[in-house]
């Protein structure tokens, strides 16, 4: 049954509990893939900023500074909605940094280190002092990725970083994989009366490794459990991961209460984020019967009921509800009897009511947080593989806008260039040189009649889709032999196969997107 609220003021708040702190991340380790491969995965959820930008490998003379940013992930000249990147300070670069992919949160780099990303909020003692701490997520997410060349590295160069520098932003969940493993890291400010010259970390942060054969999952709410610091196979921690919620009066151990870091450090979720985490515990392992009063209390990490593969994280992605009793398509508001005495569904029930400004309140309807949605900026289901050259070990399957409506297409880490219309945005007014739009119009008007429209969506999207699937099998392989004798031709072959998918869907997108107006 789906959940109706009549007050509007809880339905507003529901609304708004439906659109905060966006993105979903899946962890799958090796031993949970049919081919051995290790996934991360990132929706990233509101208007963000989505042009993708690779940032080539450089080397740098000694004694020069890395500028610190603050608004990474808004900062786009054209988007003045938001105000422009501001210079926090420098850090000491290093000699060599790698070549990364950078978007709104960076993601991956040539070495097969790649991220997820996932706020979680913070208690609000945790409030940083601003006046000092200089690294916000994205920042980090960027340095650490020009630095690592494995996961648990990766996490090092980020956590020495903030304690150094001091951490500025909430409390956020990084999803972290290599060729070998999975971490999820959260980290957090310490304080606002944390100071540089204090001595003290400027952050408090841990890490989990998934288990081998198990997948972990984060939607916008800290996942880690309790910590063993001493075992260095599953956790890092930093230093001060118990003291720092000792001084802030977040735990006391003369309670008897076991530290239990996700209870220590966090804030109040609103309920709608849980029903992603639900959801994803029960499509990944079913068997589990999992309850979403329960969402709380569930295991860092679990046992798939099948081995995984790709298509199957991906499928997952363009989960809207259907079929549950969260399904807000199925609200008795959508249904009407025709001229004939027939119960018939209007074609304007969509899962994405929250998308329509004034829908859900009007609609009496408070819709629960789905996987896809329409306000996202871009997706992606990383895979990384360690028997194949990094180049084409590491594949990022790409998207702008709703997972669900968009197609997904393979960008590797080799991949030297894509389409200019992927790397430009003006989200204040349609712009047909932009990528994005094609996609978030297409969404947009499928949503306005979501009944009628969609078939004609899927009938573009699912071929195309297929011909990405089929077509990507044989380059990739193609590939892999080039490689042993040219690199440099394996790479060219990728990046073209990337680069030519890309503008297709654009334009097939923008074709579409005529095509429904002219159906609405």
């Amino acid at each position: 049954m789906v959940a109706v609220k009549t007050g509007f003021v809880l339905i507003l708040v529901a609304i708004l509990g439906v659109l905060a702190f966006p993105c979903t991340d899946v962890l799958v380790s090796k031993g949970a893939t049919v081919d051995g491969s290790v996934i991360t995965t990132h929706t990233c959820d509101g208007a963000y900023d989505s042009r993708l930008i690779i940032v080539p490998a450089a080397d740098h003379a000694p004694g020069t500074m890395a500028s610190v940013w603050k608004g990474m992930i808004r900062a786009y000249p054209e988007f003045s909605q938001y105000p422009p990147m501001v210079k926090l300070g420098e850090i000491p670069e290093v000699p060599h940094t790698y070549k990364i992919f950078k978007i709104a949160y960076p993601f991956a780099n040539e070495h097969q280190v790649m991220i997820g990303e996932n706020t979680i909020g913070r208690a609000s003692v945790l409030a940083p002092n601003l006046d000092e701490a200089i690294l916000y997520i994205e920042q980090l997410e960027y340095f650490g990725l020009q630095r690592a060349k494995t996961a648990r590295e990766c996490i090092l160069v980020m956590g020495e970083l903030a304690e150094k520098y001091g951490y500025a932003d909430t409390g956020e969940g990084l999803a972290i994989a290599d060729p070998n493993e999975v971490w999820l890291f959260e980290i957090y400010p310490v304080g606002p009366l944390w100071t540089r010259d204090s001595g003290k970390p400027g952050a408090v942060w841990a890490a989990a490794r998934v288990p081998d054969g198990h997948v972990a999952v984060q939607p916008n709410r800290s996942r880690i459990g309790e910590i063993d610091p001493h075992d260095t196979e599953n956790f890092m921690v930093s230093s001060n991961y118990m003291s720092c919620a000792i001084e802030l009066g977040l735990y006391d151990p003369a309670s008897g209460e076991p530290f239990v870091w996700r209870f220590v450090y966090r804030d109040v979720r609103p309920l709608s984020l849980d029903y992603r985490t639900w959801r994803l515990f029960n499509l990944l392992a079913p068997s589990g019967n999992w309850q979403i009063e329960d969402v709380p209390n569930y295991p860092f990490s679990f046992q798939p009921d099948k081995i995984l593969s790709l298509a199957d994280i991906i499928e997952i992605y363009h989960d809207v509800l259907e079929g549950t009793e969260y399904d807000v398509t199925e609200a008795e508001v959508w249904y009407y009897t025709d001229s004939r005495g027939n119960r018939v569904k209007s074609p304007y029930a969509t899962p994405q009511v929250q998308a329509m400004p004034g829908m859900a309140a009007w609609l009496g309807l408070s819709p629960a947080r789905k996987i896809a949605i329409s306000t996202c900026s871009y997706f992606f289901v990383g895979q990384v593989r360690d028997w194949l050259p990094n180049e084409i070990g590491a594949v990022a399957w790409f998207g702008l806008n709703n997972p669900a409506t968009s197609p997904w297409i393979p960008v590797w880490v080799g991949v030297e260039e894509v389409p200019v219309s992927w790397t430009v945005l003006d989200r204040k007014k349609l712009d047909r040189n932009s990528a994005w739009w094609a996609f978030d119009m297409a969404d947009t008007l499928v949503n306005q009649r979501y009944g009628n429209l969609k078939p004609i969506l899927d009938a573009v999207r699912d071929p195309f889709q297929q011909e990405i699937n089929t077509t990507y099998t044989a380059v990739e392989q193609a590939a892999i032999l080039m490689y042993e004798s040219d690199p440099k031709a394996a790479v060219q072959l990728l990046t073209n196969f990337t680069y030519m998918y890309m503008l297709k869907a654009e334009r097939l997108w923008w074709d579409l997107v005529d095509t429904l107006l002219f159906r609405l």
